[in-house]
């Protein structure tokens, strides 16, 4: 089912801290009216890093997660900087978080995390032919990384310290699709 998208009326904005909050007064094709709230970054996106270490197995870290006060393992993550595209932001990230840099680095797809009030996108990024490097990070202590298989995802998403919806889903998605390439 096709629908022409809501007429908007009108937007009012004001500050919310790290975001932008946004009202906007809609019109729907049925005619009813409706007031929304969503809210933008002030950044340029973020993106999310499956570095593979192997064909199989992933390298995950475990860092300090502050919402939820314990230590949360998870993929390499982090905003894209000011010019950056995300295949930039990725392999920094990857240097800074997990001391290593990628020959290959690919796009897979953007994800959100809720499109019904943010607009807030990640950038799903596939990291292959890692070597060692390091840059300095913001992390306030070394980062434990952890390799994962794929095939063992069933039991990475019981553990009670892997939460994280994005890196849930990335995992996945970068199992399928590495299911479905070509073997050359």
């Amino acid at each position: 089912m096709t629908r022409r998208l809501p007429t908007i009326h009108g937007i009012t904005e004001h500050d919310a801290g790290p975001w932008r909050m946004e009202r906007l007064d809609l019109e729907f094709g049925n005619g009813e009216r409706r007031r929304y709230e969503r809210l933008h970054g002030r950044g340029h996106g973020a993106v999310i890093v499956v570095p593979m270490i192997d064909a199989d197995t992933a390298l995950l870290v475990h860092e300090y997660a502050a919402g939820v006060h314990r230590y949360e393992l998870g993929l390499v993550k982090g905003r894209i900087d000011a010019g950056e595209t995300p295949i930039e932001a990725a392999n920094r990230e990857l240097k800074e978080e997990i001391g290593y840099g990628a020959h290959s680095l690919q796009v897979l797809r953007s994800l959100t995390i809720a499109p019904t009030y943010m607009s807030h996108q990640t950038h799903l990024v596939l990291a292959r032919d890692l070597y060692p490097e390091r840059l300095a990070g913001d992390e306030p202590e070394e980062l434990e990384v952890v390799p994962w298989k794929l095939d063992a995802l069933d039991e990475l998403i019981l553990r009670e310290d892997f939460s994280e919806g994005r890196s849930i889903a990335a995992l996945f998605m970068v199992r399928e699709w590495l299911r479905k390439e070509p073997r050359t």
